[in-house]
């Protein structure tokens, strides 16, 4: 007996795979025009090093929100910013999600003021692959690449009629239901057409904190306090496809978020006397709303010996932050309560063409721009004093040209170059209808890659370097933090040079992918004290330099008929230099990570895969800050190892069930001080196909 299908799919979902790993290994499934450039048309390595996670690993292991879900590829880590936002991040070679941009089917998700992206609020059950690119990203993709990629690519139907639908409980250690998930997806293909339409939403009530925890007056046994979500998301697909090759795409994704923020457990809170009074207490914050809307056209046509690929998009972005006079969150009016209210609008599109010049180059050109708007509104106490501030709008345009040609030196070397002009303009800021606004400007950047791929009989090799740039936020170019801050509208970008070199192939009975990596920063944006010191202000300036190095491997290996294995290993260094801050260190991310997985098919039916998460300790800034804006203090969070257990009964043809059990050992561990992470947990999630 071979180990089955869907067991393979587990190991092969964690290899660290080349860049280049074409169209035609994808499941059918995927949408290919929502696809990023990790291919040059699905066929040619663009150099650099990505990692895919199939829709399949994610169900089998019941990795709903996409940090879980990526928190077990190789070079990428998992964080949460703690404070009152709580929001979870993802960093890629310890790049963070300024320095990533995130996109789903190829329309980047990107919030016009700060571009605080809460990776907790994307769910994963409705997709085909995630998409990790890491360091090296094609000029083609666009602006914003400066540390990797990551992309969210949905369904597209395959039959002339099929169907899923799931439901889903998840419970704690205490045997209560703590999250109830349900999703459905429709679809047809037929001769010249294609239908798809799917639907998911996920409540959850928060999670279970380890029985280790030590309850306080903070955070009390069982349940982690205001920690509930509510999210779900629409998409809809209408394709055209007139013939073999050319294709041309409707999309319609609809996302809706609400959650609350759980408090630092060793921090004062306001309405709870007991745990030390309102000095110093936390801000009282609740989201409501955190919403996104795409409308997207793709298209796909062959013109003879090159071809020629279009996006066109409109996004909105409505969120509502909502602040509460205490932790009771029942009533705003105080001076400190508000409701602000972000209505943001992003529009745009892309072009990307390419052709063969004769038998040995390829050359390619893209095309990108973008027009963000941001809209805020304060409604301050709504239930004391009840005013309104001016609504403040920005605008800000991007564009970005791109060539790249892949040269075919040999039938086994290939070798690419590419180079980009990106130039974002703010045209608008803080603009009222009775004031004219702060100062503008703009910034632009010059990238540029170069790579080799050596194909022999032994695996491939690739080398590349390559240096990217992203551009300021609206919030870090104009934001006063609550008068915090001083405005810095001369704010340039930050640079990384990333140097790599890579082997992917067969190493007696296992696969191996491997990497090693080198990136130079410059030009880091910090918040430096400015003015008086007795007024305590900060500004945003390009003043920090760093180097992030480290190497990734990954192995799958099919021990015996029944019996798979897959582990990976990540190290990771970071240094970061400071003029002003001598101290500033970078946090958040574990020097060792590892991962290990077995995939047994214990019966036709049956596979059992058990799995073990490791981690080295990580810094985070302190709780408790003593030293001023100068000199931050710091807490090393204590490193862990997760032991994990999956099953994968596949009861008919077109039923099966997915059950396990997370953290099995029920480990108390924290990212961040004084936010507990998840005790032990249990799933189960039934599927039928039809």
């Amino acid at each position: 007996m071979r180990l089955g299908k869907r067991a393979l799919m587990g190991a092969a979902a964690l290899w660290l795979m080349p860049l280049g790993a074409g169209a035609q290994d994808r499941p059918s499934d995927v949408f290919v025009l929502g696809t990023i450039v990790i291919t040059a048309e699905g066929e040619q390595n663009q150099g650099g090093t990505s990692s895919t996670v199939s829709g399949e690993e994610v169900l089998r292991q019941n990795r709903v929100t996409l940090d879980d879900a990526l928190r077990t590829v190789p070079g990428v880590a998992i964080g949460n910013t703690g404070g009152s936002r709580n929001e979870r991040l993802v960093y890629v070679r310890g790049f963070d999600r300024l320095q990533v941009p995130l996109s789903i089917d190829g329309i980047r998700v990107y919030l016009p003021a700060d571009n605080r992206l809460d990776y907790g609020r994307f769910l994963t059950p409705d997709l085909a692959e995630i998409q990790v690119q890491k360091g090296y990203v094609s000029v083609l993709n666009g602006p914003g690449g400066m540390g990797g990629a990551l992309n969210l690519a949905t369904r597209q139907p395959s039959k002339p009629f099929e169907g899923e639908a799931r439901l889903g409980v998840e419970a704690g250690n205490r045997g209560d239901i703590a999250a109830r998930s349900g999703y459905l997806s429709l679809g047809t293909r037929q001769q010249d057409f294609y239908l798809q339409g799917s639907y998911l939403r996920r409540d959850s009530d928060g999670f279970y904190l380890s029985r280790d925890f030590v309850p306080r007056p903070q955070q009390g046994a069982g349940l982690r306090e205001f920690a509930d979500t509510d999210d779900s998301r629409l998409n809809l697909k209408a394709g055209w496809t007139p013939n073999a090759t050319d294709e041309y795409v409707l999309s319609y994704t609809r996302q809706t978020g609400a959650k609350r923020a759980p408090y630092n457990i060793d921090l004062p809170m306001r309405g709870r006397p007991e745990t030390g009074g309102p000095s110093g207490a936390q801000r009282d914050w609740t989201w409501p709303e955190w919403d996104i809307d795409s409308l997207a056209f793709y298209s796909h046509t062959e013109l003879g010996g090159g071809y020629l690929k279009t996006r066109a998009y409109y996004n909105r972005f409505d969120n509502l932050l909502s602040a509460w006079d205490d932790s009771t969150q029942s009533s705003q009016t105080q001076r400190r309560a508000f409701n602000s209210h972000y209505n943001d609008r992003s529009w745009g599109g892309s072009a990307e063409a390419g052709v063969d010049l004769g038998s040995a180059n390829t050359l390619r050109g893209a095309l990108h721009y973008r027009r963000d708007r941001h809209v805020s509104l304060q409604h301050n106490a709504p239930d004391g004093a009840n005013t309104f501030d001016p609504a403040e709008t920005s605008d800000e345009e991007t564009i970005s040209v791109a060539l790249e040609n892949t040269w075919a030196a040999r039938e086994d070397l290939s070798v690419i170059a590419g180079i980009s002009y990106d130039r974002a303009e703010v045209l608008k800021a803080d603009r009222t209808a009775g004031d004219p606004g702060l100062a503008t400007g703009a910034t632009d950047a010059v990238n540029w890659q170069l790579a080799a791929i050596y194909d022999h009989d032994s695996g491939e090799y690739h080398a590349s370097i390559s240096s990217r740039t992203r551009f300021p936020t609206l919030h870090e170019r104009y934001s006063t933090r609550f008068g915090s801050a001083v405005p810095n509208p001369e704010l340039k970008s930050e640079r990384a040079t990333h140097v790599e070199v890579g082997y992917g192939g067969d190493l007696g009975p296992a696969t191996i992918r491997s990497a090693l990596f080198y990136s130079k920063v410059k030009d880091m944006i910090h918040s430096v004290p400015v003015g008086d010191p007795a007024e305590d202000l900060v500004q945003s300036q390009n003043v920090g330099d760093g180097t992030y190095k480290g190497f990734e491997i990954a192995a799958n290996w099919q021990i015996a008929p029944d019996l798979g294995l897959a582990a990976n290993y990540t190290w990771l260094h970071r240094g970061v230099s400071d003029p002003v801050r001598p101290g500033f260190r970078p946090t958040d991310t574990p020097r060792h990570s590892a991962f290990l997985r077995l995939d047994w098919q214990a019966g036709e039916s049956l596979t059992v895969s058990p799995s073990v998460e490791v981690y080295s300790s990580r810094l985070s800034e302190s709780a408790v800050q003593t030293g001023g804006d100068l000199d931050i203090d710091y807490t090393r969070m204590a490193g862990f190892a997760l032991a994990n257990l999956d099953f994968d009964w596949q009861a008919t043809d077109r039923a099966s069930v997915v059950f396990g059990v997370r953290n099995l050992l029920d480990r108390n561990y924290q990212l961040v001080e004084g936010f507990p992470e998840p005790g032990r947990s249990f799933y189960l999630t039934t599927r039928m196909t039809f």
